[in-house]
């Protein structure tokens, strides 16, 4: 039974060359994001969300549909309390520049975002490195918009009704 089955298998062997040769040919080229011109811009959007606690960037399409990276602060450092850093920050930057560059995307809009709502509305300290680190390695920036959430009728503070007694 078992001499069967492996004169099977050489025949099989026999004609999977012929098949592989002609496929092998046939080599299509693969290129990754939008076919464009020397010198025309391909924008992208990068959300920035700088929390005291890490830094997130994260680079989508102009539509929001698709994400081309997604680096986090956390993701570059090895101590918890470095996540939030100026250095992590950077370093985040850095390679999703280097992701958007692979791809094709040379420019940027920038969207900044911090926690927001009841907790602060200022951004963390990465905010501005991961801004800058975009810059120097060579994505142009289109515009940069604040997109912190800002309560417009929400539940009270930390703290309470009268602040902190002391």
């Amino acid at each position: 039974m078992a001499r069967q089955t492996t004169m099977k298998n050489e025949a099989f062997e026999a004609e999977l060359p012929s098949k592989w040769t002609e496929m092998d040919r046939e080599e299509p080229t693969v290129s990754l994001g939008p076919q464009v011109a020397e010198g025309e811009l391909v924008f992208g959007v990068a959300h920035i969300f700088a929390s005291f606690n890490d830094t997130f960037v994260h680079v989508m399409d102009l539509l929001g549909k698709e994400t081309i990276c997604h680096v986090t602060g956390g993701m570059k450092v090895k101590a918890d309390r470095d996540e939030s850093s100026p250095d992590a920050a950077m370093l985040a930057a850095q390679d999703v520049a280097a992701r958007c560059h692979e791809i094709g995307i040379n420019a940027l809009h920038i969207k900044v975002r911090a926690s927001g709502g009841t907790g602060t509305r200022t951004p963390g300290p990465g905010a501005q490195s991961a801004l800058h680190a975009l810059a120097r390695a060579g994505m142009k920036i289109g515009h940069i918009e604040d997109v912190t959430p800002v309560p417009t009728d929400s539940t009270w503070r930390k703290c309470g009704r009268h602040g902190i007694r002391r």
